[in-house]
């Protein structure tokens, strides 16, 4: 775990992928009992307040609450959309990507399987999901995308990208058995997505604050 900044109020850090922001094992290995153990090491009370997560094979930017009053803050934002999220997404080419895309779909969550899939408009519990993307650099099988959220559905970027034929690299849930056998075949273990740029208000002072990877 990387700290990128820190005050009284927040803390802001990058995570590796294969940590799970949270986990509601005992003695699993998360980021909130690594930020928690962080504190506690500098003499300060081990409190830590999680108001936004990465899925746990994704790398990237993260901002934590240290109090109560930031954590309502900070969520409090993500709700007026205060939040700017990017991310940067190693894509297997089955089809080709548009430059300056936006992908609209509506998603639902199976939470026995912790998969999302992309329905029908008119299917109970479906939620709107938009995204859009830049093409940052086209190769012969992959390209890397510029991705920015515009709404945050669970497994969101990783779902719609799929769908739209441009599954990401070494993604085992939602990779196509193309994308699977090349990502084997490079060796790469990890889903190749990383929230590289967060902006957010500061929860007390109100300044803007940006951060990038």
């Amino acid at each position: 775990m990387e700290v990128l900044f820190e005050d009284e109020h927040i803390l802001v850090v990058n995570k590796p992928a294969g940590i799970a922001t949270q986990t509601k094992g005992v003695a699993a290995r998360d980021l909130e009992s690594e930020c928690k153990k962080y504190r506690k090491s500098k003499g300060e009370a081990p409190e830590i307040y999680v108001v936004h997560r990465l899925d746990q094979p994704v790398s990237g930017i993260l901002v934590l609450a240290k109090t109560r009053e930031a954590a309502a803050a900070l969520t409090k934002g993500m709700k007026e959309d205060d939040f700017s999220k990017d991310y940067r997404a190693i894509v297997y080419k089955e089809t080709e990507p548009k430059p300056g895309a936006k992908l609209v779909d509506f998603l639902v969550k199976d939470g026995k399987t912790n998969t999302s899939c992309v329905v029908p408009k008119n299917v109970p519990g479906a939620k709107e999901a938009i995204l859009t993307y830049e093409v940052e650099e086209d190769r012969d099988k992959t390209a890397s995308l510029l991705v920015h959220l515009k709404t945050g559905r669970h497994h969101q970027i990783r779902v719609q990208l799929a769908n739209a034929g441009m599954p990401i690299l070494g993604d085992l849930k939602y990779g196509t058995e193309a994308s699977i056998d090349y990502s084997k075949s490079e060796k790469i273990s990890n889903v190749k997505l990383c929230a590289y740029h967060l902006e957010f208000n500061h929860p007390k002072t109100g300044g803007h604050m940006e951060f990038s990877i």
